[in-house]
């Protein structure tokens, strides 16, 4: 996945949402500056900020991250073939993790679902509002959680309170893939 994709769809979707940089930047606390440095960039802002804009334009993360997501014509399904061009690559930005989009034309969701490549390094710790679940498909991933560190191998499970800070490493020979649905209760809905 190109990161241009990501900054021109930001752009797209909040002219389309008949917003200025101003009325954006106050619905999500974020300055002017910075928004109309991340249209213009070619590289992608961190997942939690992704998240803050889409919410603040009353969209899906998952709008922001794909290009030309064609919904079905009823709402209440999300079909998906598998394909590899829904994989946004790892950069320091999305703090090394390839993430997988799932369910990227379903409206409406609760619930943000990817499968999630861990990187061979944690590079930060993440918190967020609502609560994730995350499924070890393949690998091993040192999960950390608080203060609690989690080794986690394939058939693993783990489901949490996302407001504690959290991140995980990849262990041994290969990156895990791990399937991960983020749920959000308190979307701001626009």
């Amino acid at each position: 996945m190109d990161e241009t994709i990501i900054s021109a769809n930001l752009k797209k979707i909040r002219l389309q949402k008949g917003l200025t940089l101003q009325e954006l930047a106050d619905r999500t606390g974020l300055t002017k500056g910075y928004l109309s440095k991340v249209e213009r960039s070619k590289k992608a802002p961190p997942y939690s900020t992704l998240t803050k804009i889409a919410a603040a334009m009353g969209v899906e993360v998952t709008n922001i991250l794909i290009k030309d997501v064609e919904p079905l014509n009823d709402v209440r399904i999300c079909f998906s073939r598998a394909k590899n061009d829904n994989i946004i690559k790892e950069t320091k930005e999305i703090s090394g993790y390839d993430y997988q989009v799932l369910a990227a034309a379903k409206p409406g969701k609760n619930m943000e679902p990817f499968i999630i490549y861990a990187p061979w390094e944690i590079r930060k710790l993440y918190s967020h509002e609502g609560e994730e679940f995350m499924y070890i498909m393949d690998g091993t991933l040192e999960f950390v959680y608080g203060d609690d560190t989690i080794i986690m191998e394939k058939g693993d499970n783990v489901y949490f309170d996302s407001c504690v800070p959290h991140s995980g490493k990849s262990i041994g020979d290969k990156k895990a893939a791990i399937l991960t649905v983020i749920y959000f209760y308190k979307r701001n809905r626009q």
